[in-house]
């Protein structure tokens, strides 16, 4: 059960995150200010900003101090947000609104689009490598390890193989079984979570073993986060959402509710919350807000 005090410390908190990552936008000025003012239209569009909250906090947990964690939080925001961009293009899932307001492709068109997302993805790069100005040499190999986790993690190996294999399942060309599914699932959604606390682990001096159980824990909270936004393209409300629900449905898209049914998605949300709680309690560290967000997750209606 979330209460009034979590729900006010993660406003709170997504606030500071959010303030992190505008701090990161590029001025909209000179002869590429179309694009720059898409890119940045995007990102201040809203959200939950949970991947920079779940960085921070995994930071917070290892005993991280220091500004260096800020860089790769925006780094994190710009690439979800890009994904996102690409999302919505017509080639796509075509659509015309997210978070209640239009898509950028719609508001830019499809050309300003395709660039907004390609610069954000970019972007996030320079971003991030800004971590070197704040760190101390002897921090610099603990950046180079969170660059490659956020390279690969974003990549074929990560989020975009994930949504290679999502576009071929949309378009039939391969049988959407469960365990190609779950593939989905871990690459598209869970792959920004896992860098996201693999990162703040890593930039904060956590052991191997310590990154490789938070590259778990990213695993669980990502695929019952998907299969909760499945469960809410089902029965959510559009208002609510700030886009359209029921798109699975009219585009004939395979989920873990049109394999399983909504009864056994929502247990399976459960479990792998359950899973996620008992990863954290093995830490040792004071983990009550990562576990107040898993469990944000489970509840959340929107």
């Amino acid at each position: 059960m979330i209460t009034q005090d979590f729900q006010q410390k993660l406003s709170e908190k997504a606030k500071q995150a959010e303030a992190i990552v505008y701090r990161f936008l590029p001025p909209e000025s000179g002869y590429q200010k179309t694009v720059l003012e898409a890119m940045n239209y995007s990102v201040e569009a809203g959200g939950k900003r949970l991947r920079p909250l779940f960085m921070m906090a995994s930071f917070r947990l290892f005993g991280g101090q220091g500004e260096i964690v800020e860089p790769f939080m925006a780094a994190m925001e710009m690439i979800h947000t890009y994904s996102l961009v690409h999302d919505d293009l017509p080639a796509m899932d075509n659509d015309d609104y997210r978070r209640g307001r239009h898509t950028t492709w719609k508001a830019y068109g499809e050309a300003m689009g395709v660039l907004a997302g390609d610069g954000l993805l970019n972007y996030a790069f320079e971003t991030a490598l800004k971590a070197f100005d704040v760190a101390a040499s002897e921090e610099y190999p603990r950046v180079i390890s969170a660059l490659q986790v956020l390279a690969k993690k974003a990549g074929v190996y990560g989020m975009i193989g994930g949504q290679c294999a999502d576009v071929e399942a949309e378009k039939k060309q391969i049988e959407l079984t469960e365990d190609r599914l779950l593939f989905i699932h871990e690459l598209k959604t869970a792959a920004l979570i896992q860098s996201s606390l693999m990162i703040g682990a890593i930039l904060a001096g956590a052991s191997p073993e310590q990154a490789d159980k938070m590259e778990r824990l990213g695993y669980d909270i990502g695929v019952a986060f998907q299969i909760q936004d499945d469960i809410l393209d089902v029965i959510g409300d559009s208002e609510e959402l700030g886009k359209p629900v029921g798109s699975d449905a009219k585009n004939e898209k395979q989920t873990y509710v049109t394999i399983h049914g909504l009864e056994n998605s929502r247990k399976e949300v459960e479990r792998l919350s359950k899973e996620a709680i008992s990863l954290l309690q093995e830490l040792n560290g004071d983990s009550a807000f990562l576990e107040g967000m898993v469990d944000y997750l489970i509840d959340r209606r929107k």
